[in-house]
């Protein structure tokens, strides 16, 4: 999953983008709402977390300028000090999907993270089940017929958005843009390794396979009759 956080207090910017990053979230980060904005635009997100006060445009601004756009709908938790009642409506009904109020529990933000990218892509449990595969999105674990299969943060970042979108064709494109850090690179033959060994840990190569390569455009999650 990958979260897009704006906020211009960098001692805070970095501990929540360091929380995050050790729940197996790619975050991109951001000091001013200008710049924030520009990735917004430019990029796939799965959630938004932005702070209301913001140089050069604040983020009611920024919420604003994103709602205006036709079919931009990722979910944006506002995080602000302000705390009034008349601040949570001004968050709320520029477009906000949550407000949470400073100072605040990293956990309980990644929480809210959680809740919004399940209601995002349509799942109300923690859980998700595809096939023998279970998956608990809060302790990050992977299990397949009562056996749990250990993955590293990469493999498992890959196989929950796999799952997410389970019994649809994912683009290699799509995989980059939500998994992959732009430091590290997301090319197809990096793309192609990983769901190699993501194969050979939920063992793919044994018997009937989960993961399977819709040839010329990516690769879908779910039994091969769907």
């Amino acid at each position: 999953m990958r979260c897009l956080l704006v906020e211009d207090y960098p001692p805070l910017r970095e501990n929540i983008r360091e929380y995050l990053t050790t729940q197996h979230y790619v975050v991109d980060a951001s000091g001013t709402g200008d710049e924030g904005l520009w990735y917004a635009e430019n990029h796939h997100y799965d959630v938004i977390i932005l702070d209301i006060m913001l140089p050069n445009l604040n983020g009611i601004q920024v919420l604003q300028a994103l709602r205006a756009k036709q079919g931009n709908n990722v979910p944006v938790i506002v995080i602000s000090a302000k705390d009034t009642v008349n601040n949570r409506v001004e968050g709320l009904d520029a477009g906000a999907d949550d407000y949470l109020v400073k100072p605040f529990a990293l956990s309980e933000l990644a929480a809210r993270v959680r809740a919004l990218t399940r209601r995002r892509y349509g799942t109300l449990s923690p859980r998700i089940e595809v096939g023998p595969i279970e998956i608990n999105r809060t302790n990050k674990s992977v299990r397949r017929d009562d056996h749990t299969i250990q993955l590293t943060p990469r493999e498992y970042a890959l196989l929950e958005y796999l799952a997410l979108r389970s019994g649809e064709t994912v683009t290699r494109t799509e995989i980059w843009d939500h998994v992959y850090e732009d430091s590290t690179g997301g090319s197809s033959n990096n793309v192609d390794v990983y769901i190699g060994y993501l194969r050979k840990k939920l063992g793919d190569n044994d018997g009937e396979p989960l993961i399977q390569t819709v040839r010329g455009y990516g690769y879908r999650l779910g039994p091969p009759s769907e």
